[in-house]
This record gives structure tokens, C-alpha cells and sequence, in this order.
């Protein structure tokens, strides 16, 4: 092993780089069959090859892009995969929830509430980006205050996945109200240490999820 690979500002990059391009392909910046190369890449991200290579290969890990003879090729996110992604959040995230019951701390909980303050806040506004933020964020701090690390980074990479389909969900005013009152008695059910609540109330939070980004999906890919 080289160095280079060794040097922690060389994986820091190859995260950024990685987070950067994952973005992009999750959001349809970058389309499905969009071919990608090293050296064009590092130009634009301003970054040397060594980590756009690493991001490459967990990219490729991900099966967000594969090669090709012409170069590594964007495979991108279908409605299959959505489907899928869900399906695996519904077996994965009650049992994330269920854990986060059992040993998170009130200031744990504090946070959590915080977050939930700003979603409420940002839905009476209608600003879909800022409700998708902090939709986000309270997920990130269930899988983060779960206590399984392997559990959390699977949901994680599972959640920002489906960034693109939940980014029109939370322009819904209906959603984001349910929303926001699913993740409200999740956290209520947190807050009183009661795992099989708080399972429950997550797989159902998820299935509404999905029911409704699969929906319109579905309708956008029929008109």
C-alpha cells in the first residue's frame, strides 16, 4: 500500500469526493449512462486522481455507476431499486428505532427535538429543501443513536439513496405534515423508552414513505 493511501487527508478527500458524487448521481445531475473518467472528474472536483479513484470504487461498490470499455458509466437509481431500498428500510429501520428506545440519553433526545422543532417550523413554510434537511437529520440521529454503527451506516447510505425521490415528496404539503407528526410520535415513543412503540410507529412511518414516493413515481413515469 502506498503512502498516499495510507495519508487520513487522502480518505477524507475520497469521502468528499465519494458523498460529492453520489449526490449528483441520486439527484440526476448526473444522468444513467452519463460516461465518467478520472482525469475529467478531478479537474472539476479539483482534487487529485488518487481519491476520485477511491470514490470510483465505492461508487461502483454501491452500484451507482459500473465500468465500461468507454469508461465508468453512471448507473444512476430506477424504480426498482427504489422499491427495493425501501423494502430493506422497512425490515431495518424498526430495528433501528426499537435500539435508539432502549439506550438513548436526553440529551440524545434533546437533540432530537431540536430537529424535530426546525421540520415542524419548515413545513408550515412550505420550503421543501430545509423539510428535506431536517427530515433528514432525524433520521441521521436515529441510526446514529441506535448503538450499532454497522445498523446506522447501512440505513445511512440506504436513506441518501432515495434523497431525489423524497426531495419532490416534501413539496406535498399533506406528506410533509404527516410526515412530521409520524417522526413526532416516533420520538414520543423514544422519549418513554418504549421499543415496540417505537418499532411499529417506524415501519409504518416508512411504508406511508414509500407508498407515497412510489405513487408519484409511478404516475410521473406513466405520463
Amino acid at each position: 500500500m502506498r503512502m498516499e493511501e495510507k495519508n487520513p487527508s487522502v480518505t477524507s478527500r475520497a469521502d468528499l469526493v465519494f458523498l460529492r458524487l453520489e449526490e449528483e448521481i441520486v439527484s440526476g445531475q448526473l444522468s444513467p449512462g452519463e460516461v465518467l473518467t478520472e482525469l475529467r472528474l478531478s479537474e472539476k472536483l479539483g482534487v487529485s486522481r488518487t481519491p476520485v479513484r477511491e470514490a470510483i470504487r465505492r461508487l461502483e461498490q454501491e452500484e451507482l455507476v459500473y465500468e465500461s470499455g468507454k469508461g465508468i458509466v453512471v448507473r444512476g437509481i430506477t424504480a426498482d431499486d427504489v422499491e427495493d431500498i425501501f423494502e430493506m428500510r422497512v425490515a431495518l429501520e424498526g430495528i433501528a428505532a426499537k435500539k435508539c428506545a432502549q439506550r438513548v440519553t436526553p440529551e440524545e433526545l434533546e437533540e432530537i427535538r431540536k430537529t424535530l422543532e426546525l421540520q415542524e417550523f419548515y413545513t408550515g413554510l412550505g420550503k421543501a429543501d430545509a423539510i428535506r434537511n431536517a427530515d433528514s437529520d432525524f433520521h441521521e440521529l436515529l441510526y446514529a443513536y441506535c448503538g450499532s454503527r454497522t445498523l446506522g451506516s447501512t440505513l445511512s447510505a440506504l436513506h441518501r439513496k432515495v434523497s431525489r425521490y423524497r426531495r419532490a415528496s416534501v413539496t406535498d404539503g399533506t406528506r410533509a405534515g404527516d410526515s412530521y407528526r409520524e417522526h413526532f410520535a416516533i420520538y414520543e415513543a423514544l422519549k418513554a423508552g418504549d421499543g415496540k412503540a417505537a418499532e411499529t410507529l417506524a415501519v409504518r412511518h416508512v411504508e406511508n414513505a414509500a407508498k407515497h414516493i412510489l405513487k408519484e413515481h409511478r404516475t410521473k413515469e406513466e405520463n
